[in-house]
């Protein structure tokens, strides 16, 4: 018999309470929706409540999914001004600011927080701050954020903030969330242009379940995706939100020291302070093909970690996925190892550097 087969059925309760459970990991006091979908489910369904013709929309892309966002954007009819910055580093606070000033009408910010995809994050709390000021909507792309860094969604005065369990949660690919402010709601309730009647209507959730007491599911749920959520959030309750954070950090702070170690091998993103805890990106050097690298990475253990950059990205980057259950100095040194042996470098040197990182950050 399987146990994936025959379980009981997931009550309305059951859904609530994981939501309620969401909600106190973003530190939210808002209305949190569990969407039974990847999360780009959420995000779209962010974009197109929040967005259309006559508003003005400031999109920053510091990687490919704030390009994806962009799209979305401009498919709502949304005035789009497009912040875009090298993907090897962040985007200012400052920078911010002067997009916004020299373009008043902006009344919704789309930001990422990091870009798993490029190995670099974002500074929200001051960008969100600027953006408040102004009295813009900000919705935050926060999957490759949520548990590998801190996130303070109300504290920092984000409107939207969307998560996926698949990252540094440690759960799965199939259900995601978002947090909807106040502020939120009344603009998607004021756009004529929100979906209705749609598997992205943030307003029909929002009336036929939250609005109604949360008694009774609009449809039946992705029963397993939502276990797996409930016992994801279970071990980060057991170990401690700090104590994943610093795992995290730490596995980024030693992945990066111990690339340099290799010699051969350069971060993607140079400054530790725009780097990523989710993921570190790796610059090969002109002859050595990322796609190459992690083919033989892989070929030498198919269980790493490790992939090539995406599209125009995957001729020079590798990516170190060290995130979730793999944020663990044993995962970081093995990708290590392997490194060493497939470049022929010294991996006693790369190891120790790696392990003097991953303790000065759990010191810290």
């Amino acid at each position: 018999m399987s146990p994936f087969l025959d379980l009981p059925p997931l009550s309305a309760a059951d859904f609530a309470a994981i939501e309620d459970r969401v909600a106190a990991l973003l530190h939210t006091s808002a209305d949190v929706i569990i969407t039974q979908g990847e999360a780009l489910l959420p995000l779209e369904a962010a974009i197109r409540g929040a967005a259309h013709p006559g508003s003005t929309a400031l999109n920053i892309v510091t990687g490919p999914y704030g390009q994806t966002f962009g799209n979305w954007l401009r498919d709502c009819g949304a005035e789009v001004v497009d912040l875009a910055v090298p993907f090897d580093g962040a985007v200012s606070a400052k920078q911010v600011a002067a997009a916004l000033e020299a373009h008043p009408a902006i009344d919704f910010v789309s930001l990422v927080h990091a870009e798993a995809a490029t190995g670099n994050t974002n500074p929200v709390a001051e960008i969100a701050a600027v953006v408040r000021a102004h009295g813009a909507l900000l919705m935050l792309d926060a999957v490759a954020s949520v548990a590998a860094e801190p996130l303070l969604t109300d504290e920092w005065g984000v409107d939207l903030c969307v998560v996926g369990g698949q990252k540094a949660m440690g759960g799965p690919a199939g259900v995601s969330a978002v947090s909807v402010s106040d502020r939120a709601w009344e603009r998607i309730a004021a756009n004529p242009a929100a979906p209705r009647r749609s598997y992205l209507s943030l307003l029909d959730w929002k009336e036929r379940w939250t609005d109604a007491g949360r008694t009774v599911l609009p449809h039946a749920p992705a029963q397993l995706e939502m276990l797996a959520l409930g016992a994801c959030l279970d071990r980060i309750a057991a170990d401690g939100l700090p104590a994943v954070i610093t795992r995290h950090r730490a596995a980024a702070a030693a992945t990066r020291a111990g690339v340099r170690a290799l010699g051969t091998l350069t971060p993607f993103v140079p400054e530790d302070a725009h780097a990523a805890p989710v993921a570190t990106t790796v610059r090969t050097p002109p002859g050595l093909a990322a796609t190459a690298l992690a083919a033989e990475l892989l070929r030498l253990d198919p269980a790493l970690p490790v992939q090539p950059g995406g599209g125009a990205l995957a001729a020079g980057m590798l990516r170190v996925n060290h995130y979730g259950r793999a944020a663990s100095l044993e995962t970081v040194l093995g990708v290590l190892t392997a490194l060493a042996t497939t470049l022929a470098a010294d991996p006693a040197a790369a190891r120790r550097a790696a392990e003097q990182a991953w303790e000065a950050a759990v010191r810290h």
